[in-house]
């Protein structure tokens, strides 16, 4: 009881932890790939994204759905955890032989020889990856999220490093494949430091069931997600080959990276907490809002400025070379701007145990998006950028009103929230415009994005705290945090 009473408190230090850390986190990605972008070619970047999409899916059988089944049950056994742990030890060690079998069929697929020991390597990954997984649902269901920030910088501190030393011994690919084993060994090690717990031996029982049950439908969910979303790059890896497929997966990365940052950094905290409160719903419609609204906010300007800044952000994050990316990387913003309008919903229907609406919504998707690609795929990297926005933009509605429909949520909280940053978005862009033509070429990319994202982010705040009335939202949430500080503190010192 003590703990869902202290839940807000709980809730709102560990989403300003996640921010934090995602904002840290975001910061070494982008001077990771600045670095790599600069020390590898497009093709590495592309033959690595060939690998990738086959034992991404993979990747997505790694926790069976089983991390989120920890978090979400109200009440769950030492028993259980430890069922479940050997399950996803088996699960890692069947991917990791799976990758093996599979690069035959990948090297013949893209005629690319090279993808045979690239694809067994990451297959150890894997395995590692595995051994970490309750460990980590077990630190979200406390949400112990300042602790999970922390490993998390630890593992991209280490994978980034790692990579660039051996990009600069001139290893190419082999640095990207390196980073991708060495982050979850460093994860896997620090979560079982952390929480000190050691598994026992597998024991059935009805009560593992469910959670299997859960784990199986959001794994499949997750799976046809992926799926839906990356099949682009298997269509542009095979018509057009790893260097189109280098630079449209560079835009597609440069592009998204703010918003998955943004996401993972409250999505995790919000699931967690939404799963306490599923048998409360005016608290979840309350707490669900005000993580949506803070999300939304933040994902509107980031996506707008990416867009209309696209040039000079390319040119200083990965480099002349990589130019073309631009255009694709301005095409994308669409995209992710509207994942992030409805990638938060997914927190909602998990927590309330509604992943087979989920999965349902994943069903329709993947052939809209499909068809998309398919339709551009003619036209090049930047005709399936443009027609994957296209069909985004078209879901955005319908996807809101099915996944509000039955809940505490409705459709008109989510547009009355998305409107006012919208709004604001875009008002800010067309000043930040003006200001962009007029300083033309001027100045270097670095001294033109500083001004114009000054004006852009000005104006923003601006017009979403004073003309729409959100500066009060703000001071509640600093409030909340100032006060779950001074509590921290009081208990310390008593």
């Amino acid at each position: 009881m003590q703990f869902v009473d202290d839940l807000k408190a709980r809730a709102v230090r560990g989403g300003f932890a996640r921010l934090c850390g995602q904002v840290a986190n975001l910061a070494l990605r982008i001077i990771s790939m600045a670095v790599l972008a600069r020390l590898l070619d497009p093709e590495d970047f592309g033959l690595v994204a060939m690998a990738t999409v086959v034992t991404g899916v993979y990747g997505l059988f790694t926790t069976a759905g089983l991390s989120s089944a920890t978090v979400q049950q109200a009440t769950i056994t030492d028993q259980q955890v430890s069922t479940l742990f050997w399950i996803n030890i088996g699960v890692g060690i069947a991917l990791a032989a799976m990758c093996a079998a599979s690069a035959p069929a990948l090297v013949a697929f893209y005629h690319e020889p090279r993808l045979f020991w690239v694809t067994i390597a990451t297959g150890a990954g894997f395995v590692i990856n595995a051994a970490g997984v309750q460990h980590s649902a077990l630190l979200q269901r406390q949400l112990s999220y300042v602790t999970l920030t922390a490993v998390e910088l630890l593992c991209q501190v280490g994978s980034t490093v790692v990579a660039v030393c051996m990009a600069l011994a001139g290893l190419g690919y082999w640095a990207l494949v390196a980073a991708t084993i060495v982050s979850p060994a460093i994860g896997t090690g620090c979560m079982w430091l952390a929480t000190g717990w050691i598994p026992g031996p597998p024991r059935w029982g009805r009560g593992t069931l469910p959670m299997l049950r859960f784990g199986g439908v959001f794994t499949l969910n997750g799976l046809v997600v992926y799926v839906a979303y990356n099949f682009e790059k298997v269509l542009l890896g095979r018509f057009w080959g790893a260097d189109a497929l280098g630079v449209y997966g560079r835009a597609y990365q440069l592009v998204s990276i703010p918003a998955e940052n943004l996401n993972a950094a409250i999505g995790g905290v919000a699931f967690s907490a939404l799963a306490r409160l599923q048998h409360d719903p005016g608290r979840l419609r309350s707490y669900f809002l005000k993580g949506y609204s803070l999300v939304i906010s933040l994902t509107i300007p980031t996506t707008i400025s990416c867009a209309l800044f696209s040039k000079d952000i390319v040119l200083i994050l990965l480099g002349p070379k990589w130019l073309e990316a631009a255009a694709i990387f301005r095409f994308l913003a669409p995209t992710v701007l509207i994942f992030g309008m409805i990638n938060p919903l997914s927190w909602l229907l998990l927590a309330v145990g509604r992943q087979g609406r989920s999965l349902a919504i994943a069903l329709v998707i993947a052939p809209l998006v499909i068809s998309a690609y398919l339709i551009g795929l003619p036209y090049g990297p930047r005709g399936v950028a443009i027609a994957y926005s296209a069909a985004m933009t078209f879901w955005l509605i319908p996807h809101l009103a099915w996944c509000a429909h039955g809940t505490a949520i409705s459709l008109a909280d989510l547009l009355l929230i998305v409107v006012r940053p919208l709004l604001s978005g875009i008002v800010a862009a067309l000043l930040a415009f003006v200001v962009q033509t007029q300083l033309d070429e001027w100045g270097t990319p670095a001294v033109r994005l500083l001004l114009e994202g000054g004006v852009m982010l000005s104006i923003y705040c601006l017009m979403l705290l004073l003309v729409m009335g959100q500066g009060a939202f703000y001071l509640d949430l600093f409030h909340a945090l100032r006060s779950s500080s001074m509590s921290d503190r009081t208990a310390s010192l008593g």
